[in-house]
């Protein structure tokens, strides 16, 4: 049997990967309390929802 190596694609985890440490930056520089940078913090977990929901309602225009 012949070895087989599986090459992984790691790109949309790196842009993932930017793209939370650019949005946890612009919530958090925005909070106004620490409670309000946790939240910030949170929503920059799931900052790709976000852009769709809005995307989405872009197009439903």
């Amino acid at each position: 049997m012949k070895n087989q190596i599986q090459k992984m694609n790691s790109s949309p985890s790196c842009i993932y990967f930017l793209g939370l440490i650019g949005s946890a930056t612009f919530y958090i520089s925005n909070a106004i309390g620490f409670w309000m940078g946790v939240v910030g913090f949170m929503k920059a977990l799931v900052w790709p929802a976000f852009m769709a929901f809005e995307l989405f309602s872009f197009l439903n225009n």
